[in-house]
């Protein structure tokens, strides 16, 4: 075990008693779903068979509140976990807080710059020192389709808002949900952006939840935006409050809803049931152009003992590595983060995702996603949430909505 982890990671990554500890890693994560409980058991499993122990600290919920509230309280109480599931500029906020531990050893031994997109590693780094581990790349605005359904009922899958709203009203009267949603906020922000993305265009969205313009979130453009919102929320079934995103992707896998908005986790659901993507659903970018992305990565924290820290850099190596890339992504649905994995095995959606990337990399349309912790801290992207929360679940006006959108970031900052 102890030849075969330290043969693989750097000479300088570790000294002295380190090298006698057993790897020991407690990981705190919200992969808790079918399709990704799967995907983690294969890091769990790889982890393992290197020496490691792994003590699992799942904590449900999709969009990950709850394992940010768990992971303050172990922090406070000076008992951080080994490795965190997180991303984005959560990250640095972390490492702001000095809790983070220094991977860079790890990093520089595998040649981690040298196989991930500049803008990816970009996000794993803490003033020029690597700081979490990138696992893969979620595509947001994807739209999933139950491939029976649509059939049955003469549709096509929308390329425009206008063709989306008029397959929708045709399938509700025929009786079937449009839409297949769950009532949480982040499940109201992934929708919000995709609709954002298609109506704002590409230098829209980043102006506007990137940037924060004030201009353009008070633009005639935002309220289009909130109006198609609006028009969405009549084709959400009545029992949508608080239902988790992936019993919603099961509502399009039984055909009781044709259409799902979610980033591709919602795919691999769908594989994990057997279905098969172009036969049993189908995959289609949300109407507009432009790739709104979601990275999942690790950071690791300052804990104390070599066993720990062995544990970390262990992690570290298995994360970026080849293997766990390409069959962590090809259970969860995203597409590797290294751009030298072979694609041979992945799906057609997920050779979709990745040329639609290259492509959006090369024309500035390649966007982190605000809803997912990517694009804002905290405070801001929480401000959005509440609004487009509080106007999906009133009759609050368009234009109502774009004042308090605009005042509650102005009261964010």
């Amino acid at each position: 075990m102890k030849s075969v982890f330290f043969g693989a990671v750097s000479a300088t990554a570790l000294i002295a008693s380190a090298v006698y500890a057993e790897p020991q890693a407690e990981v705190l994560h919200w992969w808790t779903s079918g399709g990704e409980a799967k995907s983690v058991a294969v890091l769990q499993e790889e982890f393992a068979s290197k020496g490691g122990q792994w003590t699992d600290m799942p904590v449900a919920g999709g969009g990950g509140d709850a394992a940010m509230t768990a992971l303050r309280a172990r922090v406070l109480s000076g008992n951080a976990p080994t490795a965190v599931q997180l991303k984005g500029p959560a990250i640095q906020e972390w490492y702001e807080e000095g809790v983070l531990a220094d991977i860079s050893a790890v990093a520089e031994a595998q040649g981690w710059a040298d196989v991930l997109p500049a803008s990816i590693a970009g996000h794993m780094k803490c003033e020029g020192t690597w700081c979490a581990a990138p696992v893969n790349v979620h595509r947001v605005d994807w739209i999933w389709a139950n491939a029976d359904v649509l059939e049955a009922n003469g549709i096509e899958m929308p390329t425009t808002w206008d063709e989306f709203n008029a397959a929708a009203e045709k399938l509700q009267a025929a009786g079937i949900i449009p839409l297949a949603h769950g009532g949480q906020a982040w499940q109201d922000a992934t929708v919000f952006e995709a609709v954002a993305l298609g109506v704002l265009g590409a230098d829209g969205f980043r102006k506007a939840f990137v940037d924060l313009d004030m201009d353009t979130l008070k633009s005639d453009e935002m309220k289009a935006v909130f109006d198609q919102m609006r028009t969405m929320r009549g084709y959400v079934d009545d029992n949508f409050s608080g239902r988790d995103w992936n019993l919603a992707t099961a509502m399009v896998m039984n055909g009781e809803a044709a259409f799902q908005i979610m980033g591709d986790w919602a795919k691999g659901e769908f594989m994990a049931a057997g279905k098969v993507p172009g036969e049993d659903f189908l995959c289609a970018s949300v109407p507009g152009d432009g790739f709104l992305y979601n990275v999942d990565s690790f950071a690791m924290f300052d804990v104390d003992g070599d066993d720990k820290k062995a544990g970390q850099e262990l992690l570290a190596e298995l994360i970026v590595g080849q293997n766990f890339q390409k069959v962590f992504n090809l259970n969860k649905g995203s597409i590797p983060a290294r751009v030298d994995v072979s694609l041979e095995e992945f799906d057609s959606c997920a050779h979709l995702s990745a040329k639609d990337m290259g492509e959006s990399s090369d024309n500035g349309s390649l966007l982190p996603s605000y809803a997912h912790g990517m694009a804002l801290r905290g405070a801001q992207s929480g401000a959005i949430t509440d609004v487009v929360t509080a106007h999906f679940n009133s009759d609050m006006s368009s234009d109502e909505a774009v004042n308090m959108l605009a005042d509650a970031v102005a009261n964010s900052m």
